[in-house]
């Protein structure tokens, strides 16, 4: 018997008239979670506390991705000798990323579920065609029967998360098993990806205001892979 897990989810304008698609669903927009953002935002925060604090926020993310995993009736024993009816997970799950950024996010997948299988995939622009294309990918060949978590920091126009779906889809992940976690998305990026993939969803941990002239995601918080990866040395943040 299939059991159905509470889940948040906003239903949030991002425009006149215009709601978030209901297949996205937020972290719950606390006080704690906006001050972790206002940190990652910051030009002057440094490389550790950026990765410490960004770490802290994908493990949110990461557990919310879990919770819209189906479960079935379980039944155990305790140490007392009772019976405890609860529930377990149903199916096995993989994670994916789109490298590089996506990277960042495998950590936070493997500390809350042990002996992950993990996949990726590298989309980069065609210099030709200006479209999204597939320069590699490595997946677990037992991928379309699990329940895939595709991990990528940042949505913006939405090209690279829309190929990366094609291309689990093309090896047999269905789109209702594809969970898509990533920090900021974009109400351009949003509409994008859930109007060509409604039956996905979507865990996005903040909704930016849009995309400005150059495609880059404002007020967001600058090329994530980069600010993961620079060896500036501010002093680190106390809290």
């Amino acid at each position: 018997m299939h059991c159905h897990p509470r889940i948040h989810q906003q239903f949030l304008l991002i425009g006149p008239k215009e709601f978030v698609p209901p297949s996205v669903f937020t972290l719950p927009q606390t006080a704690q979670l906006e001050a972790l953002y206002t940190i990652i935002r910051d030009k002057d925060t440094n490389r550790g506390d950026f990765l410490f604090y960004s770490d802290r926020i994908i493990r949110l993310l990461v557990e919310e991705g879990l919770n819209h995993l189906p479960v079935v009736k379980k039944t155990v024993v305790t140490p007392t000798g009772s019976t405890y009816d609860g529930v377990g997970f149903e199916g096995k799950i993989c994670g994916v990323s789109i490298l590089r950024a996506g990277e960042a996010m495998e950590a936070g997948l493997r500390e809350v579920c042990r002996s992950v299988r993990i996949g990726k995939i590298l989309i980069q622009r065609d210099e030709e065609t200006a479209l999204p294309k597939l320069f590699y990918s490595k997946f677990p060949q037992d991928i379309a029967s699990r329940y895939v978590l595709l991990l990528d920091p940042m949505l913006a126009t939405g090209g690279s998360a829309i190929k990366a779906v094609e291309v689990l889809m093309e090896h047999g992940v269905p789109e209702e098993r594809i969970i898509f976690i990533n920090l900021i998305s974009c109400p351009e990026g949003l509409k994008s990806f859930c109007g060509r993939f409604p039956q996905l969803k979507v865990i996005t941990g903040w909704i930016d205001q849009g995309l400005n002239e150059k495609a880059y995601i404002i007020p967001g918080l600058g090329d994530f892979g980069e600010r993961r990866c620079c060896t500036a040395s501010n002093p680190p943040m106390a809290m």
